[in-house]
């Protein structure tokens, strides 16, 4: 297998192998595109007649394809591990892997795919399908889950729709990363309080922060950045019955009632003391591992980087219920394929095979701090021994993920801004919602007239 990795500083990026892509401009140096490389077979022609494989098997001549992704953290030694295996057992397939910080994956896609350049598969956010289906950069890909036998009932609802768009499957799921709850026994055992039955309940949670005040902690430290105070919001938002768009994707709702008690909520952990004020970014997390705060809601990627660590001992389970539902932020990776501007068919049907291939690993890929996202692996035994995996196995059922609508990230973004200016005090929670959700609704309309309905 080839291997290359671009890199830079951040914890978050780096613990998470996530993205801060609509917020952060990452530095650090470039790769030269890497071409989809070689391997014996003639090249195909533009428009050649598709075989209609779907992975199942590969029994064309020997051909190279390229994989590129954004797993540039723990996750980024596990698919190493799993395309070495894959390379070492395909006799006539061979994938050669970049991996990019994700802000450089998006900027380096578009422009490659366009001169012929790009890989032939990826991984990519659940919400960056839509964009990427308009702008005819990846491929349907259905062919894939009918060979897979792959079905709605195999997943949950929301990370199967995910990777539709305008009725056609463009990603097949591989996995589920939602919010978590951690929490820091040491702090909570200083404090006099239960360290292995944290609060779950808004009563009980209230009631234990309240509890660590009096005993000089500020137990919850809430960020208002996107990572991860924005993803804390949406969970709450939801959890308070509201949503962030109307069914239709054509107006932001994240002005609701609804919305406004959760963030309202949210502030008010500031207001009350619980939190610092102005809490930089990443400080919430850093001020967790160092025992300065007892919770923090933060992604199942972080359990392998306090894993890592033997300063605390520390729990994680699914994030409280603060509302009068159960409701959580989550993401997911899926695999797409991109369009090629010489289609060859032998490495449209490899690609697909190790598409397969990849997919039924998905209890191994869960080891980099991930849910399986075909319920069966995610009940197998293979990830009920990853404890703290498991533990947020739950939340699959209640996740819920950013619309499949092209374009959603720009309207997004008002909605993280707005939790930014709440939380730093710079507006009302009413306020700050409806000024952002005016903003993003001109967005929708705009994105209608882009990309079509």
């Amino acid at each position: 297998m080839t291997t290359t990795t671009t890199t830079s500083p951040g914890l978050a990026a780096v613990a998470a192998g996530f993205s801060r892509r609509r917020f952060l401009v990452l530095g650090g140096a470039g790769l030269a595109l890497a071409a989809c490389g070689g391997g014996n077979s003639a090249p195909g022609t533009p428009g050649a007649p598709d075989t209609g494989s779907g992975g199942a098997s590969y029994g064309g001549p020997a051909v190279t394809i390229a994989f590129w992704n954004g797993f540039t953290g723990g996750d980024g030694d596990v698919i190493k591990k799993i395309v070495s295996e894959f390379n070492a057992q395909a006799t006539n397939v061979k994938v050669e892997m970049n991996i990019y910080q994700w802000a450089d994956f998006f900027t380096k896609l578009p422009a490659a795919v366009s001169t012929g350049k790009g890989p032939d598969v990826a991984c990519m956010h659940i919400d960056d399908i839509p964009t990427n289906a308009a702008r005819n950069i990846i491929t349907p890909i259905d062919q894939v889950a009918a060979a897979l036998n792959l079905q709605e009932s195999d997943f949950s609802s929301a990370v199967w729709q995910g990777g539709t768009y305008k009725g056609q499957r463009f990603g097949i799921p591989l996995d589920i990363h939602p919010l978590a709850l951690y929490w820091n026994k040491d702090v909570l055992d200083k404090a006099g309080l239960d360290a292995e039955k944290p609060p779950m309940t808004r009563s009980d949670y209230e009631s234990v922060l309240a509890e660590l005040k009096g005993k000089g902690t500020q137990g919850f430290w809430v960020s208002p950045f996107q990572f991860t105070g924005a993803f804390t919001y949406m969970s709450l938002l939801w959890q308070f019955g509201g949503d962030a768009f109307d069914a239709g994707v054509t107006k932001a709702t994240f002005d609701s009632p609804e919305a406004v008690e959760a963030l309202t909520w949210l502030t008010s952990m500031v207001d009350q003391g619980y939190s610092p004020k102005n809490v930089g970014q990443d400080a919430d997390y850093i001020a967790f591992k160092n025992s300065k705060n007892a919770f923090n809601w933060n992604g199942i990627w972080q359990i392998n980087d306090l894993k890592a660590q033997d300063k605390i001992s520390w729990g994680v389970g699914p994030v409280p219920q603060i509302g009068s539902q159960q409701g959580v932020w989550g993401n997911s990776h899926q695999f797409v394929q991109l369009r090629q501007t010489r289609p060859d068919q032998n490495k449209v049907d490899a690609t697909r095979y190790f598409i397969n291939w990849v997919s039924q690993k998905s209890a191994e890929w869960a080891t980099s701090g991930k849910i399986p996202a075909k319920l069966s692996v995610a009940e197998s035994p293979e990830f009920k021994a990853l404890k703290e995996e498991y533990s947020l196995a739950p939340e699959a059922q209640y996740v819920h993920f950013p619309p499949a609508t092209a374009g959603i990230g720009d309207a997004l973004t008002e909605l993280y801004t707005a939790v930014n200016n709440a939380v730093l005090g710079k507006a009302s929670p009413q306020q700050a919602l409806s000024d952002g959700a005016k903003k993003a609704t001109s967005i929708l309309q705009d994105n209608l007239k882009k990309y079509g309905a």
